[in-house]
């Protein structure tokens, strides 16, 4: 089982920045895809950024350009260095790990491909 721990959350104004920091543990980190995924209020929980274990990287459509994910497996972490923040990314941010071979990159968006998580950090972009 991977333990994950995030960090980093905050109030930022609109156009700022935040870095978001998600530790691992419990499994070599190398072997694992990590994901962000972000839930606001009264919503379903969605796909952010993913980077695979060969850091290949992925991004939702609405944080291109403006978030770039990736991992240091020396420091068994993985980051989101979040720019140009918006009002509407507010949301409790989510880290999520799996050890599983995707059989296609589809799988690194669903919420339901990641078998850890971690308990949360809120971001909040006051307008």
């Amino acid at each position: 089982q991977v333990q994950l721990v995030e960090s980093g959350g905050g109030l930022v104004q609109a156009g700022g920045s935040l870095r978001l920091s998600c530790a691992a543990s419990g499994r070599p980190f190398s072997s694992l895809h990590m994901g962000w995924f972000r839930q606001p209020p009264g919503e379903e929980r969605a796909f952010v950024a993913a980077v695979s274990r060969g850091a290949g990287t992925y991004y939702a459509d609405s944080v291109k350009g403006r978030f770039t994910i990736s991992r240091h497996n020396a420091e068994n972490t993985a980051y989101l260095q979040m720019d140009s923040l918006k009002p509407e990314d507010t949301a409790v941010y989510y880290c999520a790990a799996t050890s599983r071979t995707f059989p296609s990159s589809r799988y690194y968006y669903a919420p339901t491909s990641y078998g850890s998580w971690g308990q949360g950090t809120q971001v909040t972009v006051s307008s």
